[in-house]
């Protein structure tokens, strides 16, 4: 039987959520996963944004920026005083976790078949496979879609941002996969109007790519249990109630 030669885990969405970030790690490594990529959004929030970039500094993986990533090290002494979220983060961090952010690459063709962006192609704040503005997720015409890809022809298109695990199929044959998020199962957000990404599950989520002996590809999406109380714990030593209900029912406000 012939062995794949190469299996990819997926993940995104980290949101210095340590506890998710290593069960996912584990079941990746159990699954015989041969290659991470990290989509982005990794080290705000209110749990554990150091010992999450220590632990992503132990491993091997492709990685490129999310749109929080880089808010962080933007963030301007006025968006830092009126945020105590991000007053934690930059005194949790330090100075070594800001450098290695600024030179992730926005997006990335990981290989001649795969390429990997945050939100968009032109865009790590707009949702390439969804709208909101029902105030829930609705999937994008395919001719939206095709429009925010912005001319990237590669098979396998890789996207996070939404939180929401998806799988598309465009009439082109190219495969879109979101694999969800890691560390932070649904939120509630005001920009660019309100809206709630849910995924009714406290579980850590990634996904598997890996191409078939047949020459195609195939994705698996995983949820995965961890310490959830411990994440909340953190979360609310940091005054953050909204992330005590994203983390433990998967719902927005």
């Amino acid at each position: 039987m012939n062995q794949p030669l190469e299996k990819f885990a997926v993940l995104s969405d980290i949101h210095s959520n340590i506890y998710a970030l290593k069960a996912v790690v584990e079941d990746a490594k159990n699954r015989g996963v041969t290659t991470l990529i990290n989509l982005g959004d990794i080290l705000y929030g209110p749990i554990a944004p150091r010992a999450t970039y220590d632990y992503l500094m132990t491993l091997t993986a492709v990685t490129i920026s999310g749109n929080q990533d880089r808010q962080i090290y933007q963030a301007t002494q006025a968006e830092i005083d009126a945020n105590p979220t991000m007053q934690f983060i930059l005194n949790d961090l330090g100075n070594e976790p800001l450098i290695w952010m600024k030179q992730l690459p926005f997006d990335k063709q990981v290989t001649p078949e795969i390429y990997a962006c945050h939100g968009t192609p032109g865009d790590d704040l707009v949702y390439l496979l969804e709208e909101t503005r029902s105030g829930h997720p609705e999937l994008r015409t395919e001719q939206e879609i095709t429009r925010l890809l912005n001319g990237v022809t590669s098979p396998v298109i890789l996207c996070g941002h939404t939180h929401i695990p998806r799988c598309v199929s465009l009439r082109t044959g190219q495969l879109i996969i979101n694999p969800g998020s890691v560390g932070l199962p649904a939120y509630t957000d005001d920009t660019p109007h309100l809206h709630s990404m849910q995924t009714y599950s406290s579980l850590a989520s990634y996904a598997i790519l890996e191409k078939t002996t047949a020459g195609t590809w195939q994705a698996g999406f995983h949820k995965v249990q961890y310490d959830v109380q411990s994440a909340i714990n953190a979360a609310l030593k940091r005054g953050r109630k909204d992330w005590e209900h994203f983390l433990s029912t998967g719902r927005g406000l």
